[in-house]
């Protein structure tokens, strides 16, 4: 029963990922265009599908896959971590997400962001993601901490700390940008 319903998951956050590749990556103008062409989709599929071995105990395969992934892609994402579905993964290359990271639904990922820890240690070590997060090219969020929901962080980026709600974490190390609002506008977007 519990594989059955793990099974359904999956399949319902593929059909969510590739529902955010046509609505996030311009590139793509049909569904056909990301099952072929789209490198990311591609190691996030092996994620998917390697998670769905490796909570149905069978780490092996799941492993196996997971190095196929590493090799094929440039992709290495642990088949532990927890990504929900409809998230985007742009170009793919470079990427690392730890097996106690976890991404949101809505997330951006571009080419080179790591997901990683700070030291070597037992249990929670990796960062959480929220959801509608953006995360530039390059980036690295280390330990575990928290992104929150809407908040960017900056194209090479090392984020060591908790970046609030939909502010933006930008250089190295990162510092954090809250937006003010000043009668109705963003002060952070030009006039």
């Amino acid at each position: 029963m519990k594989a059955f319903e793990n099974i359904r998951q999956t399949g319902i956050d593929i059909s969510e990922d590739l529902k955010a590749y046509l609505e996030k990556d311009p590139t793509v103008s049909r569904k056909w265009h990301v099952f072929l062409f789209s490198a990311g989709f591609h190691g996030l599929l092996l994620y998917r599908i390697s998670n769905l071995l490796w909570n149905g105990g069978l780490g092996l395969f799941a492993r196996i896959l997971h190095y196929f992934s590493r090799v094929a892609y440039s992709m290495d994402i642990h088949p532990a971590a927890r990504i929900e579905g409809g998230v985007v993964i742009d170009h793919g290359s470079g990427v690392v997400i730890g097996s106690t990271a976890s991404v949101g639904k809505g997330t951006l990922i571009y080419h080179g962001v790591t997901l990683g820890s700070k030291n070597v240690m037992t249990g929670k070590r990796h960062p959480d993601v929220g959801r509608n997060v953006v995360l530039g090219a390059g980036a690295k969020i280390l330990g575990p901490i928290y992104v929150c929901d809407n908040a960017r962080v900056g194209a090479n980026s090392v984020v060591l700390e908790h970046v609030p709600y939909g502010s933006l974490a930008a250089g190295i190390p990162a510092r954090i940008h809250v937006p003010t609002v000043e009668r109705g506008r963003n002060q952070d977007e030009p006039v």
